[in-house]
């Protein structure tokens, strides 16, 4: 069970807890290198300027400063400047920065993933924490970037989070300009501010988002009645289309959203069938996004929120004329630990990487014991070293409180035994041949 941090918002993980930690970000490795994509790491700090360019979030964004200035320096720094530092919110900004700076080093489409902390001055409650890690790939290319991507990366995704310790989930995919072309179509100019809109669906529920079309947008009842109308639409296969059809609107950037998402929930149905739902409710609030937009619940587990959300930008990155577009994914790696751990989903099967405990005859031998040790390590089993040559059931005890299942014994005669301290089987073994079994040799993490 995880435990409450003891400051809000800033967990901290024991010592079992963070091995299932550990598994769940080298599985997402392994996936998204076996995909081709590279691996980096931005700064922790960005300017003012640069993080807050992209949308009205300044009240979530952890200002940089020093608690003492050398002299000379001014006396307070100004938040509103936008030179002054300040902690990330997220990996996407400062991988625009990086893509910028960094493009003449680059060969495009660039694929990278990317697992770093990340701050946010939210209120904590479950699911949110100030301080998280994230987990991104993204695909960015120099001009232009084939849709192709959008249904790649959409697949690499369900392909990791299917080999995760979670319970199943389901990737809601819409696409922004099948809803603004629809939005287009019906009359209401104002599509930015209907996906705002819509994107509190279901946080207020449907009548309340029809009175905020209406006074804020000036929408008419019609109007805000079909918008809710396509916000409704939810398949697993691309009967979509005939629906959205169905309303009777016509508009050309909305034709286009909608051969891009039928490309996208065709594949899913081939290639990860059952994890993906074309759900023309999801909006995503932020306005770079220009194409498909994705978020990601558990099923069973909704209330969570989204754990994996993101999608296409095709302006978020630029330098003058030269324009980046991207595509990606941000998976809420804290978010996701924090659920397993306190449904207990997964759990690791010891809270060490430690498989032997040498233990010591007489403090004399602890060097020979350290030569034992390095025999084993030479073959890739974890093995400590006795601290003291208490009585042999003290040093079993301390490796039964300790998660290790193995102690090595050498009696005088220079004789090797190993102890199963959970059987209380002890057989005879060889420094450079004995190897535990497979489930022992490694922390396994399995889900309950």
């Amino acid at each position: 069970m995880a435990r409450t941090a003891s400051l809000s918002g800033f967990p901290e993980w024991l010592p079992q807890e963070r091995l299932v930690e550990l598994h769940v970000l080298d599985t997402l490795r392994k996936t998204f290198e076996l995909h081709g994509f590279s691996s980096i790491e931005t700064r922790a700090v960005e300017t003012v300027g640069q993080l807050l360019r992209k949308g009205e979030i300044d009240k979530e964004v952890y200002g940089l400063s020093r608690l003492q200035d050398d002299e000379g320096e001014a006396e307070k720094s100004d938040k509103a400047d936008p030179n002054a530092l300040a902690l990330h919110f997220d990996l996407t900004v400062p991988f625009a920065r990086y893509v910028v700076e960094n493009a003449g080093y680059l060969a495009f489409p660039f694929r990278r993933y990317q697992i770093q902390k990340v701050w946010r001055g939210e209120r904590p409650q479950e699911g949110r924490a100030r301080e998280f890690t994230q987990a991104d790939i993204d695909v960015v290319g120099d001009g232009e970037l084939p849709f192709r991507y959008d249904v790649e990366i959409a697949l690499v995704i369900a392909e990791a989070l299917s080999a995760l310790p979670i319970p199943d989930f389901r990737l809601r995919i819409n696409n922004r300009k099948l809803a603004e072309g629809f939005y287009r179509g019906i009359g209401l100019t104002d599509t930015a501010g209907v996906l705002r809109s819509i994107d509190k669906l279901e946080k207020i529920g449907a009548a309340r988002v029809a009175e905020l079309l209406k006074s804020e947008l000036g929408a008419t009842d019609e109007q805000a009645g079909l918008a809710l109308q396509l916000a409704s639409i939810r398949t697993e296969d691309t009967s979509f289309v005939q629906q959205v059809r169905a309303l009777g609107v016509t508009d050309e950037l909305l034709e286009e959203g909608l051969n891009e998402l039928e490309q996208v929930i065709q594949a899913a149905v081939q290639r990860a069938p059952g994890k993906v739902v074309a759900d023309l409710s999801i909006a995503r609030g932020l306005d770079y996004y220009t194409g498909t937009v994705v978020e990601t619940v558990l099923v069973g587990h909704e209330q969570l929120g989204s754990i994996c959300s993101g999608g296409r930008y095709d302006a978020l990155a630029s330098k003058g004329n030269r324009k980046f577009p991207g595509v990606g994914l941000s998976i809420g790696v804290t978010r996701l630990v924090s659920r397993i751990l306190s449904q207990e989903l997964a759990t690791a099967s010891r809270s060490v990487p430690t498989a032997v405990l040498v233990a010591l005859n007489t403090d004399d031998s602890w060097s020979a014991a350290q030569d034992i040790a390095a025999q084993l390590r030479g073959r890739g089993i974890a093995t400590e070293v006795a601290a003291k040559a208490e009585k042999f059931g003290k040093q079993i005890k301390f490796a039964d409180r300790r998660g290790i299942p193995f102690v090595w014994f050498t009696d005088e005669d220079g004789k090797h035994q190993v102890k199963d301290i959970r059987t209380g089987e002890q057989i005879d073994a060889d420094p450079a041949e004995w190897t535990p079994s497979e489930e022992d040799l490694y922390v396994r993490v399995t889900t309950a």
